[in-house]
């Protein structure tokens, strides 16, 4: 994995702000600076860095449910699981993937377009 210092780093180490919407000792979720929908969300773990779902997964499985976890809580929170929502992660450069620290979009209050439904 690479060490270059990513931009959520950053905003974990407090080195640039971020709209903090959520925060417990795993997690830290912000609003994210160029909003796909009314409500764009990212979700990020904070106590080992990975790069992608797939190095979580194998190198940091609670991670995923810890982060999972907070969403849901979050979503219920705000009411969102009501109205219903989406969760995206992206993989890898083809996979639309800009920075390589895992993190999970939350997308939510307006109708989202399918995927082949």
């Amino acid at each position: 994995m690479s060490d270059e210092v990513t931009i959520f780093e950053k905003i974990l180490n407090k080195e640039i702000s971020a709209d903090i919407v959520f925060e417990n000792e795993k997690v830290l979720a912000f609003n994210d600076i160029s909003p796909q929908a009314k409500t764009h969300i990212l979700f990020i773990h904070k106590l080992k860095k990975t790069k992608n779902l797939s190095e979580m997964v194998m190198d940091e499985p609670e991670q995923v449910l810890e982060t999972f976890q907070a969403i849901a809580n979050y979503a219920q929170e705000k009411g969102l699981d009501k109205s219903g929502y989406r969760i995206v992660t992206n993989q890898g450069v083809s996979g639309g993937q800009s920075v390589f620290y895992t993190h999970f979009h939350l997308l939510a209050d307006q109708a989202l377009g399918g995927f082949g439904n």
